[in-house]
């Protein structure tokens, strides 16, 4: 369902530039019976419910408006904030993520493992660094980029 994507970012675009938001993620799912569009807004310092409100109230007026209708099937719009552990897809999400704790799972093992968590010490075009703990031994990784199936910002405990 790219094309539902594709067509509700440029819906959605001008709508989020007006209010100075951006747009974290946009997604077109189903779950169980039914469909689900999903949108992430983020800002500086944060999004709130009521600016979600308000784009979720907008960008539904903008869908309806739209011939020919960009989904023809029964949905579900939710727009909410990225979260506290927003997904890292875009280089400018990682490059916004250097410093910070961030969780990463690997297509393949490395180490025995699959699943790590450290902060992010560098980012190149084909690899990052991480800082792991190990107990109370601190240590460096570097990953391949194209060995990461996902990853998100994570809260250190």
């Amino acid at each position: 369902m790219s094309t539902v994507v594709e067509t509700v970012t440029a819906i959605v675009d001008p709508i989020l530039t007006a209010h100075h938001f951006s747009l974290a993620d946009l997604e077109f799912v189903k779950e169980g019976g039914s469909w689900y569009l999903r949108v992430y807004i983020d800002k500086p310092g944060g999004i709130t419910l009521n600016e979600c409100v308000m784009v979720s109230e907008e960008l539904s007026e903008k869908l309806d408006q739209t011939e020919p209708d960009p989904i023809p099937q029964a949905y579900f719009l939710e727009v909410s904030s990225p979260g506290a552990e927003r997904p890292l897809k875009t280089e400018a999400d990682y490059q916004a993520a250097v410093n910070d704790y961030i969780h990463i799972s690997l297509f393949a093992k490395l180490n025995g493992k699959k699943v790590f968590e450290g902060t992010l010490l560098e980012l190149t075009d084909t690899e990052l660094t991480l800082e792991l703990k190990d107990k109370a031994r601190r240590y460096q990784q570097t990953f391949t980029r194209a060995n990461i199936a996902s990853a998100r910002l994570a809260i250190e405990f």
